[in-house]
């Protein structure tokens, strides 16, 4: 993506004046080009305060990656020459990734928790570096960053290439040279300065800045689904009794059960016990709560954590545990797992839907049994996408393997969980605009439209069509803002 640089006035602006003022809210917002971000003065002058200290204590020092090789080759010193030259060569030979790449908010997601991470003292960078960063976020330069093949401890292959673009070697979305666009965008490529290339490639704010805009479509997303089950058990008078608030076992199941009962209403029950699928749905909707919760924590620590490694710390360069993903890794994987079984649930229902039994209306909710299929191969379509979806429940942190000549190295493979979880967020609300639309057709069929919102959004009546059409416009209505 590498048009015309945006009208910078359309943007609200948000002042930086502690790192902490850029957390993941912020980030959200400005991956999503929401709003632009500016560096407050103070706030530079400590980062140049900072940096000073860090170029002062280099002096005289060895220093992994500064002025050694990385990796199995930490024991090689680089003279004065290779040493001008090393931060940016860290890069080149590092950007190994190709396509598919991020798309454009979770690339500029990366790039904002990235630059909140920089903003740390312990990293030691100058504050050119990050303006640089700030100038690039305000900009329609959007880095090639690959989603995948990233076997390493931490990010440096999908970090390598976000680095790339800044110093101008690498490539953009649109498949353009990082040169031109930022040319054409009114910026210059900038060097990676002593001690700032390693740094650029430490850490895990790669993972971070997806899990910020994961978590983000969790939490749009769950309340679709409660609203959506709410009106199915609406369809098939769904018994009530799994709802009673004394079954709440925490804040989490306590909010969602006083939501079903609410929007449920006060239709009576057509059988003594609901379908399994439909009362277990409030606590999968707890366990989905609950985990997003504790991403949200381990993003929040992700961001205010020690990532550079070798830290300046008291006058020290100290090698760290910054590029370990573990907590952030096992946090989106149980988010994923809580997805993939709502998705499963979902599907179930759907299937309940099409039961004249339960709904007293045509079967396989048909405008006219045998001559329409009714909502029969909606069903099919989400029984396909929660198939898919059971291949990405499994966990990303197993399987650490060797690189780099035999060098131990244990892979936490964050970027691999990103991908599931969105891809879990993604079939979900497959499997909702399903649900969704067989609730329509409900409605249409009994002569009480329910769901007026989405009711609106798809054409009129209930004979076949191609129901694929309907759900891509559900979809894009679950997407609104």
């Amino acid at each position: 993506m590498t048009t015309s640089q945006p009208d910078q006035d359309r943007f609200p602006v948000r002042d930086i004046a502690h790192p902490a003022d850029l957390d993941r809210s912020v980030i959200g917002r400005v991956a999503r080009g929401e709003i632009r971000i500016e560096l407050a003065a103070g706030l530079l002058a400590a980062l140049a305060s900072s940096r000073d200290a860090t170029l002062r204590d280099l002096s005289g020092k060895v220093v992994y990656g500064v002025n050694t090789g990385m990796g199995a080759l930490s024991g090689v010193r680089l003279d004065p020459t290779a040493q001008a030259r090393h931060q940016d060569t860290l890069m080149t030979g590092r950007a190994v990734g190709s396509a598919p790449w991020l798309r454009p908010e979770q690339a500029r997601a990366v790039l904002a928790a990235r630059l909140r991470t920089l903003l740390d003292p312990a990293a030691g960078v100058s504050p050119g570096l990050c303006q640089a960063l700030v100038d690039l976020l305000g900009s329609d330069v959007v880095p090639a960053i690959p989603a995948r093949g990233n076997g390493a401890a931490g990010e440096i292959i999908p970090l390598a290439h976000a680095g790339a673009v800044l110093n101008g070697t690498g490539r953009v979305l649109g498949d353009a040279d990082a040169a031109t666009a930022l040319a054409e965008a009114g910026l210059a490529a900038r060097p990676f300065g002593p001690k700032e290339g390693i740094a650029f490639l430490e850490g895990v704010p790669g993972l971070t800045g997806l899990a910020v805009l994961a978590s983000d479509a969790v939490r749009k997303l769950l309340p679709q689904i409660l609203e959506a089950t709410a009106a199915s058990h609406t369809v098939i008078g769904a018994s009530p009794d799994p709802m009673h608030p004394a079954l709440a076992d925490s804040d989490e199941l306590r909010s969602v059960l006083d939501d079903l009962r609410k929007l449920r209403g006060e239709t009576p029950a057509r059988a003594l016990q609901a379908p399994v699928s439909f009362r277990v749905t409030a606590p999968a909707l707890a366990v989905a709560m609950r985990a997003t919760d504790a991403l949200d924590a381990a993003v929040d620590r992700a961001l205010s954590a020690v990532t550079d490694s070798p830290a300046h710390l008291d006058g020290e360069f100290v090698g760290t545990f910054g590029f370990a993903g573990t907590e952030l890794t096992a946090a989106v994987s149980g988010v994923t797992t809580a997805l993939v079984h709502l998705a499963e649930l979902g599907t179930a229902r759907v299937h309940r839907l099409l039961d004249a039994n339960l709904t007293g209306l045509n079967r396989q909710l048909s405008e006219s049994p045998g001559l329409h299929a009714g909502m029969a191969t909606v069903h099919k379509r989400a029984v396909g996408v929660t198939h898919r979806l059971r291949r990405f429940a499994v966990p990303a942190l197993s399987g650490a393997i060797e690189t780099s000549l035999g060098q131990e190295d244990v892979q936490s493979f964050g970027f691999e969980a990103a991908e599931c979880l969105d891809e879990a967020i993604t079939g979900l609300r497959d499997v909702l605009a399903c649900e969704l639309l067989a609730v329509v057709q409900a409605g249409r069929l009994a002569g009480a439209p329910l769901l007026p919102q989405f009711d609106a959004v798809v054409p009129a009546g209930t004979a076949d069509r191609p129901w694929g059409r309907d759900l891509e416009k559900l979809i894009a209505e679950l997407l609104e803002p």
